[in-house]
């Protein structure tokens, strides 16, 4: 059985209408991640990390907190071995590949979570990260406590994702939940797995201004830090692939609705 949702929006003159079709009883898009239960402990670990010192470091740290976790030193090892396991922690200066190419050939060809684990600590290198598909970027030298917590958010948000079937239609957008697709007048547009909820997130309630905290508990299951530029980073993404930056709307002091070019 399915259900349908309708909220409308009056914008520049028109009436423009999101329409959510539920289908119910189906089954969750990601399958095999985050086996451990409660906090994420029990999720397998990909360490991709060329310095053995620091990767056999940080195993033997995840090992003792539960996680059962594995490292290997290449890109081209990364992408022979990331398939079957939970989450990846991967660090971009890479002897063979760089980073951001390894999480960009991953993430074309499977959702599972990445935590960029870098030196880079520039606003660009942060942003370039998230655009490669990374779900977070975490800069060294990093606190333990704070890298546990981070990789606890991100196998949440991967144990919980929406069932597959809600469709959200808002003029000439189209969002698949089912299939992580957007048209945009037929047309296919490429978002990133974050990029895809946000903007999820927005035309589902295309009359609703979303905070900034709720978006990142939402999207990015984070209630607890402000977490820099990231919202507005990947708002600028997905307004570049639309066209136009009318088409998410900032409101001063408290956060963005959907608007229409």
């Amino acid at each position: 059985m399915s259900q349908q949702v309708v909220g409308c929006a009056g914008l520049h003159g028109q009436q423009l209408c999101a329409k959510v079709t539920v289908e119910a009883d189906t089954p969750p898009s990601r399958t095999g991640v985050g086996r451990g239960e409660g906090d994420g402990r029990g999720a397998q670990v990909l360490v991709v990390e060329s310095e053995q010192g620091a990767a056999e470091s940080l195993v033997q740290e995840l090992r003792r907190h539960g996680y059962p976790a594995e490292s290997v030193s290449t890109g081209a090892a990364a992408l022979r071995e990331y398939q079957g396991v939970d989450l990846i922690l991967l660090d971009l200066d890479l002897p063979d590949l760089d980073g951001l190419e390894v999480c960009r050939r991953i993430r074309a060809a499977n959702d599972v979570p990445i935590i960029t684990v870098t030196a880079r600590s520039s606003e660009l290198d942060c942003v370039l990260g998230l655009q490669a598909g990374s779900d977070d970027y975490v800069v060294k030298p990093f606190g333990l406590r704070e890298l546990m917590a981070r990789m606890e958010a991100v196998l949440r948000r991967a144990r919980r994702r929406r069932p597959a079937g809600p469709v959200v239609t808002y003029g000439p957008l189209h969002l698949d939940s089912g299939k992580r697709q957007l048209l945009l007048e037929g047309r296919l547009v490429d978002l990133t797995p974050k990029e895809f909820d946000l903007l999820y997130q927005l035309v589902s309630q295309p009359d609703v201004t979303l905070s900034r905290r709720q978006l990142m508990s939402e999207v990015w299951d984070d209630d607890w830090s402000h977490r820099g530029r990231t919202i507005d980073t990947h708002v600028s993404s997905i307004r570049g692939k639309l066209g136009s930056s009318s088409w998410i709307v900032t409101v001063r002091g408290i956060g963005f609705r959907l608007g229409h070019p």
